[in-house]
């Protein structure tokens, strides 16, 4: 497998309200943050990939590196701003990783940060148009969780997965959000089924609780040359194996299979890069911005075969002591769906995990993490998988 190149580091602030701070600050904060936390000097990075700032709170910069590049004073060879909703984050890994083979940069710095309109602020509404075709969709009044709730009645209909077993996965998240003092739902005590399901329904079929959390954040990850990692901490995460797809652009053009996602696709791309099989993987972080995602992931990548997976979660295996930890740091759920930077929250917890860096979190088995994140309206797709060296 390969293991030339490796994150080296990663940082993220804490979910929660900043209002104090802009769109583009944000993006000032979390660098200026990290580069602390690493000790390092912003001529120590020869690369810099960036998200556009500012789309889920109604004012998008499409050119984010070029200021970041600016302010930080760097003349280098690699950045772009990469755009592919909550996926962008790991496909940043995967660019850095390309370029760091291909010569063009030694040290990439991957970064991205998420704010949220408050409610009565247009948010509904920017966030349905981002995600909706603009002819056979925006004038029916769509949003955000009922277009989820189509794909999900799909995958109940045909998969047999009940209320109860979206439920379950919200349950398990919040499982992990009390072992993690980052997670926005720390303190909020734990959660049952019984109490998802007598949450107020928001779009069939979820319930307010089946609904991940927004908040405002953001985070980073430094992508090196594997000799370079290892000179800057002492347990990298590798670069084993990865996945990637584009498809549709709304669910209307996605054709009547809408719980056959990319993930069909990446998993299996991801596994043969790193030769490994589903054995082999300790834990997952599956984006869950609804409790059905993790389901139909679960079994779009091969963990679960067809039908399964809610009685694989009902089971316990995804919770803590389970034999697939997933989303161990509370997930979108309960952690926090931090606006555009989301994609980066639940890459952060699977390398945090293989770097041992998860605290009181810790696992005590994260030698290989498999991450999968989505973007839109489940139609852009990437697979990573992480480990440290065998």
């Amino acid at each position: 497998m390969p293991t030339d190149v490796a994150i080296a580091g990663c940082f993220e602030l804490k979910p929660g309200r900043y209002p104090e701070f802009s769109a583009h600050d944000m993006y000032r904060e979390v660098v200026k943050r990290a580069l602390l936390h690493w000790k390092l000097k912003p001529s120590d990075v020869d690369g810099l990939l960036s998200a556009p700032s500012g789309m889920t709170a109604g004012a998008t910069d499409a050119l984010s590196h070029e200021k970041l590049v600016a302010e930080l004073g760097l003349r280098i060879p690699f950045s772009e701003t990469i755009s592919a909703g909550g996926a962008t984050f790991t496909i940043m890994v995967l660019r850095a990783a390309a370029a760091i083979r291909d010569g063009l940069a030694n040290s990439v710095l991957c970064v991205g940060t998420g704010k949220f309109v408050k409610q009565g602020g247009g948010g509904g509404e920017t966030t349905a148009r981002m995600s909706s075709e603009p002819d056979y969709e925006m004038p029916y009044g769509p949003f955000i969780p009922a277009l989820y709730g189509l794909i999900a009645s799909q995958f109940m209909a045909e998969r047999g997965a009940t209320s109860e077993d979206l439920a379950r996965v919200a349950v398990s998240a919040r499982k992990w959000a009390l072992r993690n003092p980052m997670a926005l739902m720390h303190e909020k005590g734990p959660l049952t089924v019984e109490q998802v399901l007598a949450s107020p329904i928001i779009a069939d079929p979820f319930h307010y609780l089946d609904c991940s959390v927004p908040t405002d954040g953001g985070g980073a990850v430094l992508v090196t040359r594997a000799d370079i990692a290892e000179r800057l901490t002492p347990q990298p995460a590798y670069v084993l194996g990865y996945g990637e797809f584009h498809g549709h652009a709304s669910l209307s053009e996605g054709g009547p299979r809408l719980i056959e996602t990319g993930a069909t696709v990446t998993g299996p791309d991801a596994f043969r890069r790193a030769g490994l099989s589903h054995k082999d993987i300790d834990f997952v972080q599956l984006y869950d911005a609804f409790s059905a995602t993790p389901l139909l992931l679960l079994e779009n990548l091969g963990f679960c075969e067809p039908g399964t997976a809610g009685k694989f979660v009902q089971s316990g295996a995804t919770d803590p002591g389970g034999s697939l930890p997933m989303n161990t740091g509370g997930g979108l759920l309960s952690f926090g769906h931090t606006g555009e930077s989301s994609g980066m929250s639940v890459l952060l917890e699977g390398v945090r995990q293989v770097m041992n860096e998860g605290g009181v979190n810790q696992l005590e088995k994260a030698d290989t993490a498999l991450v999968h994140v989505y973007g839109g309206m489940m139609y852009e797709h990437a697979t990573i998988i992480l480990g440290r060296r065998p």
